[in-house]
C-alpha cells in the first residue's frame, strides 16, 4: 500500500511529505523535532516542524486514527476548545517494506502546556482550583454540544492562560463520542471517570514529590464535580418570575452572558392564571466575549481575556469626545459608532502597549494575555501610589521589574 495524506487543507500534504514517514515516530532524528514539553500518552507522540507550523504526530492504528480525525474535525465545526486537526497518514511502511502505524497530525496549540509540565515547580493550591474551573467549563460545553469525552482526565487536556484563569483544551478525542444530546446518565459517566481520572493523577504527583501539601487529590477529584454542577445548573434550570417582571429574564441572561455563555433561544410559558412566567433558556453557545470583541476589533482572545480587554475598550471609549453609547438619543453626527473607535482603540492604544513588550521577554505569552498583565500590573501600581500611574508607567515597570524574574516560572506573573 502506498503512502497516503488525508489533510483538511490542500497546502499540508506538500509540507508533510519531507517528514521522514519510512521511520517510525519513535526514532525519528533530532532534526525534524521541536523540544515541546509532553504530557502522558498510550501512544508515541512527538513535535515536529513543518514548514512554518509545529505539528503533533500521534502514532495509533488506522481506524482509531481516522475516527479521532474526524471527531476532531466535528468539534471544530461545533466551536469546541480542541487542537485543531490537520492529516491521517496510512500506509506508512519502514525501510524493509515493514508495515509502520499510522499517525493522527494536529496542529501544536500555540502557548499550551500539559498539566505536568506545569508542576515542574510546586503549584499553588489556587492555581489548581482555576484549573479545575476550566477542565469543568470544557466539560461543559462538550456536553451541551452532546460530546461524551469518555475518557476526561488533565493528561487529555492542555491549558493556556486566559486573563488570571486558565483555558482547558482537548487534546484526545479517541473515546469519544458525538450525539444529538446526552442523557444524564451518559454526563454522570464521564463526570465519574473525571473525578476518578483526576484523583489518580493528582496521588500519581503526591507520591513522587510534585504536589503542594496543602492539596488533598481525593478533594480536588470531587472538586471537578462540584465545580461542573453548579455551572451546568445556571445553564440550564428552569426558573419561575412573577407575570410581568420581564426583567428578572433579561438579568438570568445578563448572568449566562458573564459565565461566558450566549442564550441561542428560550421558551416562555404563562401559567394558567396569568401570575408567574416560566423561562427556560437554550444555551448552546459558548465564547460571548469572544465573539463580541471579534466583531468589535478583530482580535481573536480567550474567554476571559476578552472580558478583560472589552472592559477596558468600554472606559477608554468613555474618555473619547466623539463616543455616543448605542442606544442613546440625539442622532449626533459627528458621533463614533462603537466599531470605529475600536479600530481606533486597538491602532492606538492596544497594539502600540503591546508592541513596547520586547519580542524575547514575551515567552509563549499571546498578545491579549500580554495586554492582560499589563493592565493588572497599572492596576497593582495604582493602588499601592493610590492614584493612576498610566499605561506607559506601568509597561515600564512591568518590563524592568517584572518580566525578568517571570521568564523562568510557569505561571503568568501576578501582582503581589
Amino acid at each position: 500500500m502506498s503512502l497516503q495524506i488525508s489533510a483538511t487543507n490542500p497546502e499540508h500534504p506538500a509540507l508533510l511529505l519531507a517528514l521522514p514517514w519510512d521511520t517510525p515516530l519513535e526514532e525519528w532524528p533530532e532534526e525534524y523535532l521541536v523540544p515541546l514539553p509532553r504530557g502522558i500518552s498510550r501512544h508515541v507522540v512527538r513535535y515536529a516542524h513543518a514548514g512554518d507550523e509545529v505539528i503533533a504526530v500521534k502514532e495509533l492504528a488506522e481506524r482509531p486514527a481516522l475516527r479521532e480525525y474526524e471527531l476532531l474535525r466535528d468539534l471544530d465545526r461545533l466551536g469546541i476548545p480542541a487542537v485543531d486537526p490537520l492529516a491521517v497518514v496510512t500506509g506508512r511502511t519502514g525501510p524493509s517494506g515493514a508495515p509502520l502505524e499510522p499517525v493522527l497530525i494536529t496542529r501544536h496549540l500555540r502557548g499550551s502546556m500539559p498539566y505536568r509540565s506545569m508542576f515542574e515547580t510546586t503549584m499553588r493550591p489556587a492555581t489548581m482550583h482555576r484549573l479545575m474551573d476550566a477542565l469543568a467549563v470544557l466539560l461543559v460545553r462538550l456536553h451541551l454540544a452532546g460530546f461524551a469525552w469518555g475518557d476526561c482526565s488533565l493528561s487529555n487536556t492542555l491549558f493556556r492562560r486566559d486573563a488570571g484563569a486558565y483555558a482547558a483544551y482537548l487534546v484526545d478525542a479517541e473515546t469519544g463520542d458525538l450525539h444529538p444530546r446526552l442523557s444524564p446518565g451518559q454526563r454522570d459517566y464521564d463526570l465519574d471517570l473525571a473525578r476518578v481520572n483526576i484523583s489518580g493523577e493528582l496521588l500519581d504527583l503526591e507520591a513522587s514529590g510534585a504536589l503542594h501539601p496543602a492539596v488533598d487529590p481525593v478533594a480536588f477529584g470531587h472538586e471537578i464535580c462540584t465545580r461542573y454542577e453548579g455551572l451546568w445548573r445556571e445553564l440550564t434550570r428552569t426558573s419561575v418570575y412573577p407575570a410581568g417582571k420581564y426583567h428578572y429574564i433579561e438579568r438570568r441572561i445578563r448572568r449566562l452572558n458573564d459565565l461566558g455563555f450566549d442564550v441561542a433561544e428560550m421558551q416562555i410559558e404563562h401559567s394558567s392564571n396569568g401570575d408567574t412566567v416560566t423561562f427556560v433558556p437554550k444555551v448552546v453557545d459558548a465564547g460571548h466575549h469572544q465573539r463580541q470583541l471579534l466583531r468589535l476589533t478583530g482580535l481573536d482572545a480567550e474567554e476571559n481575556q476578552a472580558r478583560r480587554l472589552l472592559s477596558d475598550l468600554e472606559s477608554w471609549m468613555a474618555t473619547q469626545d466623539d463616543y455616543a453609547p448605542e442606544g442613546a438619543s440625539g442622532g449626533d453626527p459627528l458621533a463614533a459608532r462603537p466599531e470605529v473607535l475600536a479600530h481606533r482603540w486597538v491602532r492606538d492604544v492596544f497594539r502600540p502597549t503591546v508592541r513596547a513588550v520586547p519580542p524575547e521577554l514575551r515567552g509563549t505569552m499571546d498578545p491579549a494575555e500580554i495586554y492582560h498583565q499589563l493592565l493588572e500590573h497599572r492596576w497593582y501600581l495604582s493602588e499601592r501610589a493610590q492614584h493612576d500611574i498610566g499605561l506607559d508607567t506601568a509597561v515600564k515597570d512591568y518590563i524592568e521589574n517584572v518580566l525578568p524574574r517571570a521568564r523562568a516560572t510557569l505561571e503568568p506573573a501576578e501582582p503581589e
